[in-house]
């Protein structure tokens, strides 16, 4: 992607033009209004940036489906207005986009805070699934249980317009940017890379949080090498809302002692303390440098490379927990034994690695073709599991019913009729949503 061809993100300035920024990074369904209580206190000494994520708070409805998309439609923004250096704190989402700052651009960081942050947000399944909810019933059912998830139920009674501003502030946000902010946390998944994160980290969670807890906090102090934990007693996953003197607190003390110091472009290279040298043993110190065999500095033999297309297993895996979702995919490979799970394997790779992987037909229209495939030959069991995987990949209630009208043309009005049962079933537990 071309930088020219990026987009960038809503945003605002607040603090000394010639203060150091400090970026700070929404929750899903939140604005950069849920930082108004930490900025007063930050702007003092701060450039404080703050951003909307795509069609949250009227930003443009411009879909990011990926955390990684965030994060460069971030980076294009922030290169616009010149900025090269800065902190960054983020909340959720923000927090993810955080550590792909961390891990991808880490030149860029100065020192980091991530608040109600994990490094894999749930299951895959769970997201998709909030998607087909939305999808399927607009972001009023989720708006309504926003402040369930946000607060603890002490403050949403006790600060009545407080909730009432969250429920609105999801209301309003696009829903087809919501849903394509549920599939970036869908497939974000960093667990194996968190030691590469080499900026001074604040893991930052409220006690009460039942969305991203201190179970998910400590996975990410144990996994950064710089980092510590602070929770926040009384707070649930908004915690910036809910406790913003002691989060305020917490990032001053943080950005005051942690920030590192500037990135020297002419040299690519970062002034560290100095570090006394260890001293030299001197058993090693006897043996000079040229004594060394010349059959130890031979050029290493490169392996010979494989020939011939990569195996498409791991795609297919990929594509078929994508698609299916991972509980259906776990349960039919934990299921295999001896006799099914070449099978398995089977489909994995070429129903899936080669098939449903080809780019010539988009997944939306894999699922039209496999749900009319499966009407035809009356397989009913399936069709429950790729009805599923229709809503996940896209489609509607309303374009499932077509494709099965369909169906009752060319395959018969029997045919169809049990398939309409399997199928309103499936669609109902899937877009009900959960209270």
């Amino acid at each position: 992607m071309s930088e020219k061809n990026v987009e960038t993100l809503q945003y605002r300035f607040d603090g000394p033009e010639q203060a150091p920024v400090l970026v700070m990074g929404p929750s899903l369904g939140a604005t950069w209004h849920m930082w108004d209580r930490q900025v007063p206190e930050l702007a003092q000494q701060w450039r404080v940036f703050r951003f909307d994520l795509p069609g949250h708070g009227g930003a443009p409805a411009r879909p990011a489906g990926s955390v990684a998309e965030l994060t460069v439609r971030l980076l294009a923004t922030l290169d616009g207005l010149g900025v090269q250096r800065f902190g960054y704190a983020g909340c959720a989402l923000g927090g993810a986009v955080g550590i792909e700052l961390a891990l991808r651009h880490p030149e860029r960081l100065a020192s980091l805070a991530l608040i109600a942050a994990s490094p894999r947000f749930g299951t895959a399944d769970e997201f998709r699934q909030r998607g087909v909810i939305v999808r399927t019933n607009g972001l009023d059912p989720i708006a309504r249980t926003s402040p369930d998830r946000w607060f603890t139920g002490g403050f949403a009674a006790a600060q009545p317009a407080i909730t009432e501003w969250a429920v609105q502030m999801v209301r309003t946000t696009d829903p087809g940017c919501y849903i394509a902010s549920c599939e970036a946390l869908a497939a974000f998944d960093v667990r194996s890379e968190l030691g590469r994160v080499g900026v001074p980290t604040l893991v930052l969670v409220g006690s009460d949080d039942q969305v991203t807890g201190p179970a998910e906090a400590r996975t990410l102090v144990a996994g950064i090498p710089d980092a510590r934990l602070a929770v926040v007693p009384g707070a649930s996953h908004l915690v910036p809302v809910e406790q913003p003197a002691a989060v305020t607190d917490l990032l001053v003390r943080h950005f005051d002692t942690a920030w590192q110091p500037a990135h020297d472009s002419t040299t690519g290279q970062t002034a560290v303390p100095a570090v006394a040298a260890a001293p030299v043993q001197p058993a090693l110190a006897a043996v000079p440098p040229q004594a060394a065999p010349i059959a130890e500095i031979a050029p290493a033999v490169v392996p010979p490379q494989p020939q011939g297309r990569p195996d498409p297993y791991d795609a297919g895996l990929k594509v078929r927990r994508e698609v299916l979702g991972d509980a259906h995919v776990d349960q039919a490979l934990t299921g295999a034994d001896e006799f099914s799970g070449d099978f398995q394997e089977f489909l994995t790779r070429y129903a899936w690695g080669e098939v449903w992987d080809r780019p010539g037909l988009d997944r939306r229209t894999r699922s039209c073709v496999t749900l009319t495939a499966l009407v035809a030959g009356g397989h009913l069991d399936e069709l429950a599991s790729h009805t599923r995987a229709a809503l996940r990949n896209g489609l509607t209630p309303d374009e499932i019913k077509e494709v099965l009208l369909q169906t009752a043309v060319y395959c018969g009005v029997p045919a169809a009729n049990s398939a309409f049962r399997v199928a309103q079933q499936v669609i109902r537990e899937e877009t009900t949503p959960q209270e």
